[in-house]
């Protein structure tokens, strides 16, 4: 694969949206990042509040307890909002990335053996394959991480493009 090959992609914002935002990404509450900790801070509410009902029958001893899940609570509630914060960091730039391609006039992939660009209405970003950490290729995109990170829908492509991107990447990060 020594000749460059030019793939243009469709930037047409559901497309990518249909991907970034599959299965709750981008919920701040139940995305996959904040899930388990916006459950594990309910179940700590529910008991803090079972507790603080029956304050009256605890003994001086026991009362301790009431401080502990307090603390607990306050814990998770914290855990919590820091995840919230980065799931809507994440959000806010996919959006503006998004909007980006809301006024995209060209939007390509040029690749050969040795190099990967990604041009994006005159904005170049160029990599050598070796600077690619890891690949995900799925039926619906196809993902690349290391110095930049992409992700391309196929449904932004042709069918013949889609494969031979496929092809591509799985040829040059196998010969790293």
């Amino acid at each position: 694969m020594s000749e460059e090959k030019v793939i243009v992609l469709k930037p047409e914002r559901s497309y990518f949206e249909e991907i970034y935002f599959s299965g709750n990404q981008g919920s701040l509450f139940f995305s996959s990042t904040t899930r388990g900790k916006t459950v594990t801070t309910i179940i700590t509410a529910l008991i803090l509040l079972i507790l603080f009902l029956f304050r009256d029958e605890f003994s001086k001893e026991k009362s301790g307890i009431l401080y502990f899940v307090s603390f607990l609570f306050l814990l998770c509630a914290v855990f919590l909002s820091v995840s919230i914060n980065k799931v809507s960091r994440w959000k806010k730039q996919v959006n503006a990335y998004l909007n980006t391609l809301d006024r995209c006039k060209v939007y390509e992939i040029r690749l050969d053996g040795n190099f990967f660009t990604v041009n994006i209405d005159g904005e170049k970003e160029t990599s050598e394959w070796k600077d690619f950490a890891h690949f995900d290729i799925q039926e619906k995109y196809i993902a690349l991480e290391g110095k930049y990170s992409y992700m391309f829908p196929a449904a932004a492509m042709s069918k013949s493009d889609y494969q031979y991107l496929k092809k591509a990447i799985k040829q040059n990060m196998d010969d790293k």
